[in-house]
């Protein structure tokens, strides 16, 4: 018999299989919000829903050269973080005080969106070149949990 995943581990490996449904050309990400050992709500970056992906249109951000971290406007695709704020908000489900688990560290927009939303710790699995964001986490009392495992957790 294998051994039994933590909740942190469960809840990473249940992030990197959502984010296996990314549409994103760059980086697939998976995020789960999670409250009492629950999972609230999923969410992985891609094109807003009846939307062209760029897995077939391409990617507007490598076209203009733009790199990781900035200008984040400049996209077709949600972030997971964000679908996953909207899927609870569209089927009426509280996130308030939730853990987030997530593949990659959240963007500044992410983040601000985190912060509003009330959720209180953020468990990340992959780093991501956003200082600002981690700033305002620290501000606002976010507290931040750094996967140490390797990513293969299939």
């Amino acid at each position: 018999m294998s051994e039994r995943p933590t909740w942190d581990r469960y809840f990473f490996e249940i992030a990197r299989v959502v984010a296996s449904r990314s549409t994103c050309l760059r980086r697939r990400v998976g995020a789960l919000l999670v409250l009492d050992k629950r999972i609230l709500a999923t969410g992985y970056n891609g094109a807003p829903a009846g939307l062209s992906h760029c897995a077939d249109t391409g990617c507007l951000r490598e076209r203009m050269n733009i790199p990781a971290g900035e200008r984040h406007e400049l996209c077709r695709g949600l972030h997971a973080e964000q679908n996953a704020i909207i899927q609870a908000a569209v089927h009426g489900v509280a996130i308030e005080g939730a853990s987030l688990y997530c593949t990659h560290f959240p963007c500044v927009v992410c983040a601000k969106m985190l912060i509003n939303a009330k959720i209180r710790q953020i468990f990340v699995a992959e780093s991501y070149p956003d200082e600002l964001s981690r700033e305002l986490l620290h501000e606002a009392g976010v507290s931040l949990f750094f996967d140490r495992s390797p990513p293969d957790c299939g």
